[in-house]
């Protein structure tokens, strides 16, 4: 339990801040602040944090694993 929430709170992390990277990337495309679709800036910004997640499931740098505690097909 202790290791998925190190995972789970280093996922948050990383999720969060791609999610803000990638709205911030969005607002350059429009000319002025209130010209930004913010419904099409929050829809992508969450399909980001939504594909980090899924990419940080097969492991983060920041969360060390055990080599000898885990067992083949955990």
């Amino acid at each position: 339990m202790k290791k998925y929430k190190a995972w789970a709170k280093a996922a948050g992390i990383r999720a969060v801040k791609t999610m803000a990277q990638t709205a911030v990337a969005m607002l350059p495309a429009s000319a002025t602040i209130t010209a930004v679709d913010w419904k099409v800036v929050a829809g992508t910004a969450a399909l980001a944090g939504v594909a980090s997640l899924l990419t940080s499931i097969k492991g983060l740098p920041e969360v060390k694993v055990d080599e000898d505690t885990v067992k083949e097909g955990e």
